[in-house]
């Protein structure tokens, strides 16, 4: 099963948790986290649940998918034909940012 090769991987490379663990140690496995910025792979019932994250790295994963969504999005406007000239675009942002 794929899930499982996969599941196998990240529990290589990240750090992995119990649900129940981190109930009980909450404060420590917060400290590893903010020292090591290690992901923590939160499980239950043996399968993966959730991800711990610094909220540093988290903001910054938020910022990255925000500029990728954009790039995709004007792929998809070229894609589809739906471009301006650079002397359009400059109009658009002036009355933009009137």
């Amino acid at each position: 099963m794929i899930l499982d090769i996969n599941h196998a991987v990240l529990q290589i490379f990240m750090k992995v948790e119990l649900v129940t663990t981190l109930k009980r140690q909450a404060t420590k496995i917060l400290a590893d986290l903010h020292s090591s910025k290690e992901p923590v792979l939160i499980t239950e019932h043996g399968q993966p649940s959730a991800y711990l994250v610094d909220v540093e790295d988290y903001e910054m994963m938020k910022k990255r998918m925000a500029i990728l969504e954009g790039i995709a999005k004007g792929e998809n406007s070229i894609k589809n034909n739906q471009t301006v000239s650079h002397q359009q675009a400059q109009e658009k942002m002036h009355k933009w940012l009137k």
